[in-house]
């Protein structure tokens, strides 16, 4: 039973194959980002990250109407610089423990995917839509600009369409958020789940220690110079030879090809 002080606002489950989801809940029909969820989410994260037992996390919504459809905006209405400050580090927290999260992060996008809540699919490592799925990041509909995780707009989807989506505001529709790169995999909304979870056990079974390395090793090449990550690349491919997993990996490869021949 989840009794966490978090549990209100998400609960999470964990199968037998290591697959955690992390669902939010009691955030209106729509999901929506306010104070108690993102400190809550943000609490069940750390809680997740000293978790041996889940391999690849999925994170998703209440219902199939959205993912997040975004901030609260009844809170942000009254919101001084100093309220306005706080409220968004927290949403920046939230998005940067999903992004370090030593385990690959799959966002489950049914419906709307708004504002804050494409920032923290953006934080993602990978989004899985329904067709019916729409994102955008409408901030400046309502005096606002879009931060945070829409830094990674233009590396993810080029300069123009970046410019298109947070100076207009327009939302984009699943198969064009497809074949920009905003979503990795598109299916009909009755099979997403066993989309996200065919994606997911993708991960299951590979070595957890490799995973967390590559993840990180992902994060810190989006701000090193090439030449640094290569040489680096190197220390990290003799230090995964500390965990044990090449050579578990490695031996049943050998095991297998030598029964195979």
């Amino acid at each position: 039973m989840n009794t966490h002080a978090w549990s209100e606002y998400a609960d999470l489950s964990v199968d037998s194959s290591g697959i955690g989801t992390l669902r939010i809940q009691n955030a209106g029909k729509l999901n929506i980002l306010g104070t108690p969820v993102i400190q809550a989410l943000s609490a069940a994260l750390a809680h997740i990250a000293d978790r041996d037992d889940i391999r690849v996390l999925v994170v998703r919504g209440e219902g199939d109407r959205a993912f997040i459809a975004g901030a609260d905006i009844k809170e942000m209405v009254d919101f001084d610089m100093q309220r306005a400050e706080a409220f968004i580090d927290g949403l920046r927290k939230l998005s940067d423990a999903v992004r370090l999260l030593p385990k690959p992060v799959i966002a489950r996008i049914p419906g709307w995917c708004l504002g804050g809540g494409m920032e923290f699919a953006l934080a993602c490592d990978f989004r899985v839509g329904a067709d019916e799925a729409k994102m955008g990041m409408p901030e400046v509909k309502v005096g606002i600009p879009s931060i945070i995780q829409a830094a990674l707009l233009p590396r993810l989807i080029g300069t123009a369409r970046s410019n298109w989506m947070l100076l207009t505001g327009e939302i984009v529709e699943a198969d064009k958020a497809h074949s920009w790169g905003l979503l990795d995999s598109v299916v009909p909304l009755a099979d997403l789940d066993e989309e996200v979870t065919r994606i997911a056990r993708l991960m299951t079974d590979l070595g957890p220690a490799a995973l967390a390395q590559q993840k990180r090793l992902l994060r810190e090449w989006e701000n090193e110079p090439l030449e640094t990550s290569i040489l680096n690349g190197v220390r990290e491919f003799a230090q995964a030879f500390n965990t044990g997993e090449p050579q578990k990996y490695m031996g049943e490869f050998v095991k297998a090809k030598q029964k195979s021949n």
